[in-house]
């Protein structure tokens, strides 16, 4: 799992990570590039990406990842 963030000063990305005890790896995407080559409109967006390299599944918005059923569809989706 990766976290991208979107056109923010390191400095603040960072105080935000320690404070909110992130432990995945944060990217930055300062210029927005990134955003703009994947499609994001809104955020959070997830890409869920196969062992294969494929994309398998896209959310835009908050999603209730951590509840039973959030937790059982992820399982089924990286499942496949």
């Amino acid at each position: 799992m990766l976290a991208i963030n979107i056109q923010e000063d390191r400095g603040k990305v960072a105080a935000w990570v320690a404070g909110n005890r992130v432990s995945v790896p944060v990217l930055l995407d300062t210029s927005g590039a990134v955003t703009r080559q994947y499609g994001v409109t809104g955020t959070p967006t997830v890409f869920i990406v196969g062992r294969d390299g494929k994309l398998i599944g896209k959310a835009t918005g908050t999603k209730g990842w951590t509840t039973a059923a959030g937790r059982a569809l992820f399982q089924s989706l990286v499942a496949s």
